[in-house]
């Protein structure tokens, strides 16, 4: 009877912490396995650890709206922390897929599909939306290791009376230990370089090369300079 008893025991402690395990609210997770440090937040979550939902969330200050969550166990097994993601960012109809990662040397978003609006982020410069396709980045202790993707940069307006309606486009890499995102026009002869670091700050430079006086004296105007190979906007800020 004494074995009986403690074998009883010992198997409902462990369906007490499976149970836990099994149920482990999303909500606490986000903050017990640091994913914060991505720059990953929500206002609200609700569900499982495993297959729950959250409200509001965003990516830096980049809006993903309404998303459903999921923590992968395998990547736990293998000490980091992968949030898969799916779902629709408000203001555009491209659906949102990929995932969030963290451990205890690296952050990183990995095989991200979305098109994000980034309200006016890079004011001046009119970049209204940023289309991610099969994006991986991921920082090791504070450095870009690895980037692969492709990014296209949507324009709300002109710049300086320059349209570029079909966007700039280009693919991610690292760079001196930022990402790294060169984005060109169809035409080539406009281009917006961000670089990204994993505290969140950025650095774009917009440059152009008018095709006449008239237009580089209408870039002077609104604040570019004049450098040997075209004329150039700066714009630093955090995401």
């Amino acid at each position: 009877m004494i074995r009986l008893r403690t074998g009883l025991a010992a198997l409902f402690s462990a369906i007490f912490v499976l149970a836990l395990i099994l149920l482990l609210p999303l909500r606490f997770a986000l903050g017990w396995f640091d994913l914060d440090r991505t720059g990953f937040a929500a206002r609200a979550a609700s569900g499982s650890v495993w297959g729950g939902s959250l409200r509001e969330a965003q990516l830096g200050s980049i809006a993903l709206g309404d998303v459903d969550a999921a923590l992968s166990p395998w990547a736990l097994l293998a000490g980091r922390a992968r949030l898969a993601l799916e779902g629709h960012p408000s203001g555009t109809g491209r659906a949102l897929h990929g995932a969030v990662s963290v451990s205890r040397h690296s952050v990183g978003i990995e095989q991200m599909t979305a098109g994000v609006p980034v309200g006016d982020a890079f004011a001046p410069l009119p970049i209204t939306a940023i289309d991610l396709d099969d994006v991986s980045v991921r920082f090791v202790d504070g450095r870009c290791e690895r980037a692969e993707g492709r990014v296209k940069a949507t324009l709300g307006g002109d710049i300086a009376g320059i349209t570029l309606g079909q966007g700039l486009a280009g693919a991610a890499r690292c760079d001196a230990g930022a990402l790294l995102l060169p984005l060109v026009s169809q035409a080539g002869t406009e281009q917006v370089t961000v670089r990204l670091w994993d505290s969140g700050r950025f650095r774009a430079e917009f440059l152009a090369k008018p095709s006449d006086a008239a237009a580089a004296q209408k870039l002077e105007r609104s604040g570019f300079q004049h450098m040997p190979n075209g004329y150039l906007l700066s714009v630093e800020g955090k995401f």
